[in-house]
Parts: structure tokens; sequence; C-alpha cells
């Protein structure tokens, strides 16, 4: 096999295929059209004179020659993310890009305006940020910075913990007593499902929904209770909490990146300002009410 019978695009075809199990899925992580994908296959097999995939109703499953092709795009992949993030490590500027992620919560409630302020600050870094309640692999450039909440964040990062995320219930004062507001299966949060159930809440849950904002939306509402982050909730004047913080919900907050990444000065000024900042809002995160937030038993 030499080098024009196989090119690196020819292997990402073949990897795509083998990790969906489809074209149409395939088409989707290339960013190309199902059709586009089977011309590309089809080419790549004529060429190599092998068959790669067994086609089914089901899917397309590969071939030991798929298998292979496969797991030699996987290795290549690896190799070619590892060059990106050494040589941008060699970066000293403060200028370029820098894609964070982060949750819809966490924008929201707290690091937008920090995001804005250090953009202002260094005009010539451009910041990308991908709005996620999923963990973006770091490791293949998916984000260059992570801001999360997570009780262990993946051994393979590198950071720093920024505070800690108090979370209590809260209600309309109007609200019936007695309704709850609970976590769609899609959110993924097993700790507050757990919570919800020991304490009775779910049997009085009737409505459920897959983010925290939508969970705040349907307290302002009037829908029912709900156990949400104290620095988001706190900031809205219809609402009260109901008792206390709850210790065993209380998350802590991550700042992260990838290790060939944390000397490059743009990410190290971010991280810096970053945390420096969290930290002035620890109050917010830690759930000491400010002036407008109010209780209620």
């Amino acid at each position: 096999m030499n080098e024009q019978m196989l090119h690196w695009d020819d292997l990402r075809v073949v990897q795509a295929i083998a990790e969906a199990g489809s074209l149409s899925g395939a088409g989707r992580r290339l960013g190309t059209s199902h059709a586009t994908v089977f011309r590309r296959l089809n080419t790549i097999e004529t060429r190599l004179g092998v068959a790669l995939f067994e086609r089914s109703r089901t899917g397309y499953a590969p071939t030991a020659a798929g298998e292979d092709l496969a797991a030699t795009a996987a290795r290549v992949a690896a190799e070619v993310h590892g060059a990106e993030r050494r040589v941008v490590g060699r970066d000293l500027k403060l200028s370029g890009s820098i894609r964070v992620t982060t949750t819809d919560t966490l924008l929201i409630g707290l690091v937008s305006p920090i995001f804005a302020d250090f953009q202002r600050t260094h005009p010539e870094i451009t910041l990308e940020v991908a709005v996620s309640n999923q963990l973006f692999n770091l490791s293949q450039r998916d984000a260059d910075v992570a801001v999360r909440p997570s009780p262990a964040p993946p051994e393979h990062l590198v950071g720093r913990r920024v505070g800690c995320i108090a979370q209590a219930a809260y209600a309309r004062a109007d609200s019936a007593a007695d309704a709850w507001v609970g976590t769609d299966r899609h959110l993924g949060y097993a700790a507050l499902d757990a919570w919800m159930t020991e304490n009775g809440a779910n049997e009085c849950c009737r409505y459920r929904v897959d983010t925290m904002l939508g969970m705040l939306a349907a307290v302002r509402d009037g829908l029912g209770r709900a156990v949400l982050p104290c620095y988001l909730a706190d900031a809205e004047p219809t609402l009260s909490r109901v008792g206390e913080p709850i210790p065993e919900l209380a998350t802590d907050l991550w700042l992260l990146t990838h290790p060939d990444l944390r000397r490059v000065a743009r990410i190290r000024a971010f991280m810096a300002y970053v945390a420096e900042a969290v930290k002035a809002s620890e109050y917010r995160l830690a759930g000491q009410l400010t002036p407008w937030a109010g209780r209620r038993p």
C-alpha cells in the first residue's frame, strides 16, 4: 500500500463510519452528506481493492481490513492532535483564539461577564465559547479550557479548583408547597435524583426538564419547588430559598486544560483571570445570601 493509494482524509472517512456505524452518522461527524460519504467509501474500496465494511439493514460493520484502517486512523489522529497541542504550547503571545467550554447555567449565571471583561482586557484574544452540559474532549482539541462542576475531574487534565457550588431548594411564594420540579433523565444528574427520591420529592414531581435553566424557569413560573445552584437562583427576585443549602449536593467548580497547553501565554492569562474573578464571587457560589435574596421556612 503506497502513499498514493491511501490519504489521511481516507482514514478519517473509514474511522467515522466505523465509529458511527452508519453513513448518515459518519456524515454528521465529518460535516458532509450521506451521499458524499457513500461515494468516498466506494472510491477508497475500489482503489484498495478490498471491502472495508459489511452492509446490512442495521448499518455498516467493519471487516478485518476496515478495523485495521480504523485503528490506524485513531493512532494517526492522536499523533496529529498531540502535535497541534505541542506546537500551540510554544505560543508565548497574548493573541490568538481560546475555545472554552462551559455549561449553560454557569455561562448565564456566573462566567459570561467574566469572559466579556477578559476579552475587553485582551482585545487581541478571540474567545470561542462552546455551551454544553457534556464534558468536551480536551485531548482532541474540542476545547482548550473547560469551566465545569465536577466532584472528580479527569486525571489527564490539569487545572485548579476555583470554588464550591452550593445548591438549595427554591420556590415562588405562591407555588404549591407539595409540588416539585425535577430533572429529566437526559440531564444525567444522578445525585440530585437520589436526593429527591430520599426526601420524597420525586413522588410530588409532575414537571421535569433536561436543563437547570429550564428548571429555573419552571420554578419562576410557579410550577413548584426545585433544587437549583444558589449563584443562579439567588439573583431571581421572585424566588425564595426553602431551607438551607444541601451539603450533599455541593459540587466543586474546576478550571481545566490539557497539560500541553498550560504554558501557552493566552491560556495561562485566561485561566488566571477567570480564577481570580470567580474567587471574587465566592460568596455567591457558597450561597451566602445577597440583599435581594430571601428565605422562607
